[in-house]
Parts: C-alpha cells; structure tokens; sequence
C-alpha cells in the first residue's frame, strides 16, 4: 500500500476512534448512503464538464467513502474486514474475470470479453436468473436498461408491447430530445415519469420470470 493510502487509512481510523470527530463515529453504512449518490454524481458532473482537477477531487471524495466504509466494517463483531480486505476481493476478481489477461482463454474483441465476464459472474454467484444481482432499488432508466442488457445476454428475447418505432437512424443528441418531449407530455398530463417507468420496469420484470419458468 503506498504511503498516501497509509495515511488515509491512519485519517480514518483516528476520525473514528475514542477522541476523534463525534460526526464521524456516530455514522454507520446506512447514514452513509447519501454522501455516496451525491459524490458519485459530483465525480460524473465532473467527466461531463472534462474537468481533470475536479475529476481528482471527486474520485478522491468516491475513495474517501471506501475508506470510511470499510472503517465501519472493522468494527463488526460478527464479521469484521478492512481496506485490505476489500482491496484483495476486488483484485482477485479481476484476475478471475479476465482469463484471457492472467490465463490462456483466447478472445476477439471486447465483446467476447464482456460475454466472458457475465457467464463467470453468473457462475460465481449461483445466478440462474437474468433478473439475479440487478439493483432493482436504481433509478427506473438504468434499471429497463440493466433489464434488458440482461436479457440479450441470458439470450431472452422479450417482447415489448407497443414499443415505440425509431427511425433506423438517430444520434444520441437526437435520442436525448425525444426522451425529453415525452418526459415533457408526461409532466404536462400531470404524470410522473419515473413512476411510470418503473411500473414498465415491473412489467418487464415479470416477463423475464414467465419466459424463465416455461
């Protein structure tokens, strides 16, 4: 660990120990939470606008609360890890996931290397489902577009009634005004978009589990 990571780690263990800052002793994972979404979308506020200060800042802020997290864990009477813990679970996963970096699997291009991925993940964790592992607590739009990523990947062809029909070619920008004239219709008919989304999320969901169970 270099010594800059050494530091952080002594930072948060004095902020957390018997005289150290009240605010930060008193927090848990739970309270936590919202400082992680606010931070994640400083840091992608900061990649939109190609700030690279604001981008080190940022990532040092995302970096702040693993620290702060696996501060926490630490002090778990039942199960207890570390930093180092983390850092060695995420390091070994990634020399799993990637075979054909640290073994002899040979691929292509990177979509071999994504398809590889999903399969280990799945085999990993016991998945059977496509629906297995998705955050279904996430925003309605990344989660339709987890859903269906998940869906080609476990080679589900879901029908989606009454999809809209795009033209065969659009720029994302193009896209992005489309969504907002519907999000515009539906605010204006007094309806709530991220509501009516996750409702179709639902639906969708229940889909994959009817084509599952056949």
């Amino acid at each position: 660990m270099s010594s800059e990571l050494t530091r952080l780690r002594e930072v948060m263990d004095k902020l957390r120990s018997p005289g150290g800052c009240p605010w930060d002793i008193e927090q848990d994972h739970a309270s936590l939470l919202k400082f992680l979404l606010e931070e994640s979308y400083e840091f992608i506020e900061a990649v939109e606008e190609n700030d690279q200060n604001a981008i080190q800042e940022e990532l040092g802020d995302l970096l702040l609360q693993v620290y702060f997290h696996s501060r926490i864990a630490e002090e778990n009477k039942d199960q207890p890890f570390n930093i180092e813990d983390v850092a060695k679970t995420v390091a070994d996963k990634l020399v799993r996931r990637h075979p054909h970096v640290f073994g002899d699997t040979k691929v292509e291009n990177s979509a071999q290397v994504l398809a590889n991925w999903e399969v280990a993940k799945a085999a990993e964790k016991g998945r059977r489902s496509a629906i297995d592992g998705v955050p279904l607590a996430q925003p309605a739009l990344p989660l339709v577009a987890k859903l269906l990523y998940r869906a080609e990947k476990f080679n589900y062809e879901i029908p989606i009634n009454q999809m809209m029909k795009l033209p065969t070619e659009m720029e994302e920008d193009q896209f992005g005004q489309l969504l907002l004239g519907l999000i515009a219709q539906a605010v204006s008919k007094g309806l709530d978009p991220e509501a009516a989304l996750r409702g179709a999320a639902k639906s969708l969901i229940a889909q994959i589990q009817a084509h599952e169970t056949r």
